[in-house]
């Protein structure tokens, strides 16, 4: 496949105008390769054609409308996770929830809303390890997902009515002429403002109109006896504020539309792609948007920014990237693989699921590869190539696979059709030869080869980029 021609990059004042094809930047498996690994967690083979015959309007539609992953589990997925769900609740096992979710991830035909998911369980980060209570983490994750998208306002709401976080941050605590400040200082400093948005005066007043919001039988329960009904000062805005007047302050500062652009590049975009212009401008269009979270989406992923040459493959692929996204495009999903297994990886590339390490989440990018993250990567890449996470344990068939590529079947084909599985072309001049050269040994027989060459390929410095 043809590879685009380097592009320079769009300045601020066009860096979000659609995305079109044109000779210098055509529409080709590289750009249809990085849409799924970005918006998504990677595609199988099939489902990169189809794109790359229809184009990027259909495909970024079906990415929007979730039906861009072709339907790769038998029964029905709602009613299934669903069950497994329950299951893992009842069961009081942590493991089990995680399993659940990898899950998820693994067979929903819409995973730009899974992967919203978790930029959420990110941004307002809960653990169990202080609330011992999976029910209550299922629905928070539940309730991540369905309003994964939506308004801001929205979803800050019902997140800030969600015992899970209350407990966490120990709204309970907070009572009128003793406030606790845990709730209030992380609303403006993690979750909306940002730091520098804010003084501690803004920190103690809102605190005190979040007073008398606890949690009762698990569920949300206002005590007015409890509320601080006195007038404050918030930003500069005086009145006999309370929670909910509080929020509605909060998404109407422009800190908070600049936090939220942030987030939305930090998700999509690489390293230092976008810059403060391009984040300011994205800003303003959300408050022109009501924040609303879909609509930010979709101007960064049918933008020129997000297709332009400096943002491909320039973003380390966090955990479920990793793992996720090599399960999928490498089409082991039948028979599935065990995701209790695959959950556990997760924690040893350095993300639990259910247990991030504090209140501002899991850092990502580089410190995704630190010395023993990438250890467990080639440990995981190995363990895949040979089937040992799949429920009977045999090895997967990779000529299977390798017939897809309609060519020969020597060794470089096979590493070249990974190459535009994976990377949608070859990483650099070499670098097929260089992995071939690397796993050749006459010895092993042919299933054995291609076997060693797709856990070479994944241990690559090249597989750790998204």
């Amino acid at each position: 496949m043809e590879l685009a021609l380097q592009a320079e990059k769009p300045d601020s004042s066009t860096c979000w105008r659609e995305y079109r094809p044109t000779k210098k930047t055509p529409w080709n498996l590289r750009h249809v390769v990085h849409l799924h690994r970005r918006a998504g967690f990677a595609a199988t083979w099939d489902e990169l054609q189809r794109d790359l015959q229809e184009g990027p309007q259909a495909s970024i539609d079906r990415v929007m409308n979730g039906t861009t992953c072709e339907k790769s589990y038998s029964e029905d997925f709602e009613r299934m996770s669903a069950t497994i769900a329950e299951a893992a609740v009842r069961s009081n096992q942590p493991d089990r929830l995680k399993a659940w979710w990898l899950f998820r991830m693994l067979f929903t035909t819409d995973p730009l809303t899974e992967k919203q998911t978790l930029l959420w369980h990110n941004h307002f980060a809960t653990s169990n390890q202080k609330l011992e209570d999976l029910s209550l983490m299922h629905r928070q994750n539940d309730l991540f997902r369905s309003l994964a998208r939506a308004p801001f306002g929205k979803l800050l709401t019902a997140v800030l009515h969600d015992p899970a976080m209350l407990l966490w941050l120990d709204a309970p605590s907070n009572h009128k002429g003793h406030p606790n400040e845990n709730l209030a200082r992380e609303l403006m400093e993690l979750f909306t403002l940002g730091i520098g948005h804010f003084n501690e005066t803004d920190v103690k007043e809102a605190a005190r109109a979040l007073t008398g919001w606890t949690v009762i039988d698990d569920r949300f329960s206002f005590r007015a006896s409890q509320h601080d009904a006195g007038q404050k000062t918030i930003l500069n805005q005086h009145g006999v504020w309370n929670g909910d007047e509080l929020v509605e302050i909060l998404i109407n500062q422009r800190g908070t539309a600049e936090r939220l652009a942030w987030r939305l590049c930090q998700l999509f975009l690489g390293e230092g792609v976008a810059q403060k212009s391009d984040i300011s401008t994205l800003a303003e269009g959300l408050q022109s948007h009501d924040l609303d979270i879909d609509w930010g989406t979709e101007t960064i992923l049918r933008s020129e920014l997000f297709f332009t040459d400096q943002n491909i493959r320039q973003r380390v692929a966090g955990p479920a990237e990793f793992i996720i996204g090599a399960t999928r495009a490498l089409e082991l999903s039948d028979p599935p693989p065990q995701t209790m297994i695959l959950a556990d990886w997760m924690r040893q590339l350095g993300q639990d699921l259910f247990y991030p390490p504090n209140v501002g989440g899991w850092n990502g990018g580089r410190d995704w590869l630190r010395t023993s993250a990438l250890i467990s990567r080639a440990n995981f890449a190995t363990g895949l190539s040979r089937g040992q996470f799949s429920s009977n344990h045999l090895p997967p068939d990779w000529s299977r696979l390798a017939a897809k590529q309609e060519q020969s079947s020597n060794p470089e084909d096979f590493v070249a059709f990974l190459a535009d599985l994976l990377f949608g072309g070859d990483p650099s001049p070499g670098w097929v030869e260089g992995i071939v050269k690397s796993v050749s040994n006459k010895s092993h027989s042919r299933e054995v080869v291609l076997q060693q060459t797709v856990a070479a390929v994944l241990t690559s410095p090249e597989a750790q980029l998204n």
